[in-house]
């Protein structure tokens, strides 16, 4: 699967608010966040949903990568997705090592694998 996606009971708001906190134990910052139902509507085109994007990133893993292979740079910065779906809360994201994978190196496939890592444990425990 090309994504790692979990569901909570907690609202949207919390999930962002816990992730936003773990995420900064793993050293990864918000950059941006999208409000997606709200970005339309100013559009008026109407979500019945609640959808967040997260867009983090941590600085030096970015610089890694990117020395590694610029083209890296079209995968920065990792996405994050807070939204609602019938009545539960998803958290999600694309697996880093499903892009990475097409860029097919060795060594930024591990890199890769070890940021997917952590932002899985920045997910779960944002449970």
């Amino acid at each position: 699967m090309f994504h790692y996606t979990v569901s909570t009971n907690k609202t949207v708001e919390q999930a962002i608010v816990d992730l936003t906190e773990n995420l900064k134990k793993e050293q990864f910052g918000v950059l941006w966040q999208l409000d997606m139902k709200e970005k339309l509507h100013e559009k008026d085109v109407e979500l019945n949903m609640q959808y967040h994007i997260l867009e983090v990133c941590n600085p030096n893993e970015a610089q890694k990568v990117l020395s590694e292979n610029p083209l890296v740079g079209y995968f920065l910065p990792c996405k994050l997705a807070v939204y609602d779906e019938g009545g539960s809360t998803k958290i999600g994201m694309p697996k880093p090592t499903a892009l990475i994978g097409l860029v097919e190196n060795e060594e930024l496939m591990k890199i890769a694998s070890d940021i997917e890592q952590r932002l899985i444990t920045c997910i779960d425990i944002s449970r």
